[in-house]
């Protein structure tokens, strides 16, 4: 394989995790001994709050009165699009049962999670389509408690109103003002609603990734997750204006978020690099600072000569991510196996998949997209088994079960075989033992 890098990265994705994982750590321990005084403690201290932690409803309208028509207008336009979606996704999958032989019947049971906890980022932006993707999805799965937080401002007197208006619209049942690692560990722990989550999910800062990482276990999560990421694959057919966009417009979600361009031609990724420069400049200052870091010390640009390079490429970033801006666009899908989330074509941008066309953008980063994808109804439903056998059946698989479990030296296992083929066929004789 030849791969020319006309740009590496001078950092990597992991850079800095030892000191998040202390600090989180430090916090969760405070949070598990001092409950919902903690948790205060935190927010007034971390994010200056020291109002209600608990929305009321009397809030919730006040929010929804606030917000000027049309951008209800959009946010409703949005969650009609990611709940249809998600309305596909689980009619999907269904329960079943089937005889795998005469009398033993086996069947997959469909169970939604009793609580989820959804984090909203609302910090830098305020994360509207992060509330749509998180709470519509877990509606459409039908789990019964949704606990849904985000960070509050004594600018917006608590959660930002869109983000308020949008996990109401969704259909949040409970709505704390709290954010950060404080705000994981109180719906982990069911602090201020009394519902513990089984499963936590949304996007979230480092501490808040890392927050999620350190309770997985004592709850589900929907993916380890880092800093955004995108990936762009492009030949010479694709604009280097629109490549060099779309990777400055996902830079600009802060100081480490990877971006990725990996070209089959060299004059399109050097138009692409000579371009972002310009690009990030033009921005708002708070944009601007945050993409000119991540292009600087998080972006690569990768010369391929082949489409199967650039596959093998593109794989092993396993991007959250990815862009085709290239020709026979069925070739790469059908190849390309490593991604959160794929875009095909120009029309398309990682943008609209963010904000509102439909596919969910919680998704995979830091190489997870190996073995998992993003967000969807399938995260917050069990797909648990059951089975049941008539007597006669367990004339077969009880001598079956019986010899494998002497051969693996169970012999505990290999007598409730026994006891069950005594008790149904008395007087039988039957071959139980290790051959």
């Amino acid at each position: 394989m030849t791969v020319d890098y006309l740009k590496k990265a001078e950092r990597q994705p992991t850079t800095g995790e030892t000191d998040t994982r202390r600090i989180v750590a430090e916090m969760l321990e405070a949070i598990r001994e001092g409950g919902e005084e903690r948790v205060r403690r935190y927010a007034a201290d971390l994010d200056g709050w020291s109002g209600d932690i608990v929305v009321g409803p009397e809030t919730i309208e006040a929010a929804a009165a606030a917000l000027p028509e049309r951008l209800k207008q959009d946010i409703e336009f949005a969650w009609r699009r990611v709940r249809d979606f998600a309305e596909r996704q689980r009619a999907s999958i269904s329960e079943f049962e089937v005889e795998l032989s005469p009398g033993l019947f086996a069947g997959q049971r469909l169970i939604p999670v009793r609580t989820a906890g959804c984090y909203v980022p609302g910090g830098r932006y305020a994360h509207v389509a992060s509330a749509i993707m998180s709470i519509a999805t877990a509606k459409v799965a039908g789990v019964e408690n949704i606990v849904a937080c985000s960070v509050p401002t004594d600018g917006h007197g608590g959660i930002h109103p869109g983000i308020l208006y949008t996990m109401d619209l969704c259909g949040a049942d409970h709505i704390l003002n709290l954010g950060g690692v404080q705000g994981i560990a109180a719906m982990a722990y069911g602090l201020f609603t009394g519902h513990p989550a089984d499963i936590l999910v949304g996007p979230g800062n480092r501490f808040v990734a890392e927050a999620k990482r350190m309770l997985f276990g004592e709850v589900g999560i929907d993916l380890f997750a880092g800093p955004t990421e995108i990936l762009v694959i492009a030949d010479a057919t694709a604009d280097p204006r629109i490549v060099a966009s779309d990777l400055v417009g996902q830079a600009e979600h802060g100081p480490d978020s990877p971006v990725w361009l990996v070209s089959l031609d060299r004059t399109l990724a050097e138009e692409v690099m000579a371009l972002v420069p310009g690009l990030i400049a033009a921005l708002p200052d708070t944009q601007r600072k945050a993409a000119e870091a991540a292009w600087r010390d998080y972006g690569e640009v990768a010369l391929c000569d082949t489409r199967e390079e650039a596959v093998a490429v593109s794989d092993r970033y396993a991007p959250e991510h990815l862009e085709v801006q290239a020709g026979d666009l069925d070739w790469w899908l059908g190849h390309l196996a490593n991604y959160g989330s794929l875009f095909l074509g120009e029309e398309t941008t990682v943008a609209f998949g963010d904000k509102c066309s439909g596919t969910n953008h919680i998704l995979p980063t830091k190489g997870a997209g190996r073995y998992t994808g993003g967000l969807s109804v399938h995260k917050f439903i069990k797909t648990v088994t059951y089975q049941r056998m008539t007597r006669e059946a367990n004339r077969d698989v009880a001598q079956v079960m019986a010899r494998i479990s002497r051969l693996e030296g169970m012999e505990g296992h290999a007598r409730t075989g026994n006891d069950r083929l005594e008790k149904y066929f008395p007087g039988e004789a039957f071959d139980t033992d290790a051959a």
